[in-house]
């Protein structure tokens, strides 16, 4: 990764994460165990591995959670400040909202819950050879109509923002990271709601301000939805996605202090073990996250799901998609498909079969 100099780093983590319920019932989106260590702490490693080093976290839901883990820093290489939402103001107005803090002219914003490969020193310096207002990263999707385009012209220049269409003329999308000059993010108006989509950046491209567009077709995941969390965490374990918050080696499993696996269960494809988790004889385990001192009995079978802290999977049932909430417990020889969430301390008797389905 190219480094980048004399730039600060905001990253907007306030959201609820309603998406990602049960799991954030407990903790942030940002905080949730993703291939071994919170979501953020692989966000972080990236931004200090493109030598910033000061970070301001913008905070809302549950702000305190931050800075009891990551306190000020320093473990990091990082210097961390902490500014807290009293009320939701989008991203505009959060972005507005840590103004005071910053220090450098170039201001690297990131949204809290995607997963990026994008070389971040190329990023701004793409931003300052264009001498740019604002530079978006912008990344290639094999199906934009699912997103709002974002099409350039041939010197880069961000032409238009478009609302999501069937037919959308670029496969350009807004990848929820921008880098601003400082006198930009000043120029928000303060206090109040402020949507960057609908009203910051429509707003200097009418005011004929340089919003540039840096194009990129490297590993992208927005996390915010159960499928591409545990899709995301499996990626960082088997070094799809970079990291340098991994504790522990690349590979097909990543395996916490004291997780124990039975000698004839099979665990592949990704999966987080976290400390004390238990898989049992004949349980086979697939791209999934296991919450600490989750267990999995004897000849289950779970793919692509996630057991929060203290979960327990019955012996011979199924789980495919689904996830269970911390101290959830599902008996022996259900069935539970396509979405299904279990909220926390639920219990779900034997012989259970449900479909995209509360409980």
């Amino acid at each position: 990764m190219t480094s980048v100099t004399g730039a600060d780093a905001v990253v907007l983590v306030g959201g609820k994460g309603t998406r990602l319920r049960p799991l954030t019932l407990s903790a942030p989106k940002p905080m949730l165990p993703t291939a071994g260590a919170p979501f953020l702490s692989h966000l972080l490693s990236r931004i200090r591995e493109a030598g910033i080093t000061h970070v301001v976290l913008g905070t809302s839901y549950r702000a305190e959670v931050f800075e009891d883990y990551f306190g000020d820093g320093s473990s990091l290489g990082l210097e961390i400040e902490y500014v807290v939402e009293d009320e939701p103001l989008d991203t505009g107005g959060a972005i507005r909202n840590v103004a005071e803090h910053l220090r450098a002219d170039d201001v690297v914003i990131f949204n809290g819950d995607i997963l990026s490969g994008a070389d971040l020193g190329a990023l701004v310096a793409t931003h300052r050879e264009a001498s740019a207002d604002v530079t978006l990263h912008l990344q290639r999707v094999d199906d934009p109509s699912r997103f709002g385009s974002v099409p350039t012209d041939e010197n880069g220049r961000v032409t238009a923002f478009l609302e999501k269409t069937p037919n959308p003329p670029t496969d350009q999308i807004n990848a929820g990271c921008y880098v601003f000059r400082r006198e930009v993010v000043e120029a928000i108006p303060a206090g109040r709601r402020v949507s960057v989509e609908r009203e910051t950046f429509p707003g200097l491209l009418a005011e004929g301000a340089h919003v540039h567009g840096f194009v990129d077709s490297s590993y992208w995941l927005d996390v915010g939805t159960p499928e591409a969390f545990v899709r995301g965490s499996a990626d960082l374990v088997r070094g799809l996605a970079p990291t340098s918050a991994l504790p522990g080696p690349v590979g097909e499993v990543l395996r916490l202090d004291g997780a124990t696996v039975a000698d004839d269960a099979e665990v592949t494809g990704g999966t987080t073990l976290g400390a004390g988790s238990v898989v049992g004889a004949g349980a086979r385990v697939t791209g999934s996250v296991l919450f600490d001192g989750a267990r999995v009995e004897n000849g289950a079978v779970v793919e692509n799901s996630v057991l929060g802290t203290g979960a327990c999977v019955g012996a011979g049932t199924v789980l495919r998609g689904v996830v269970l909430g911390d101290g959830a417990s599902v008996g022996a020889g259900c069935e539970l498909l396509d979405g299904a969430r279990v909220w926390p301390d639920a219990v779900l008797p034997p012989g259970s079969i449900r479909f995209s389905s509360d409980a």
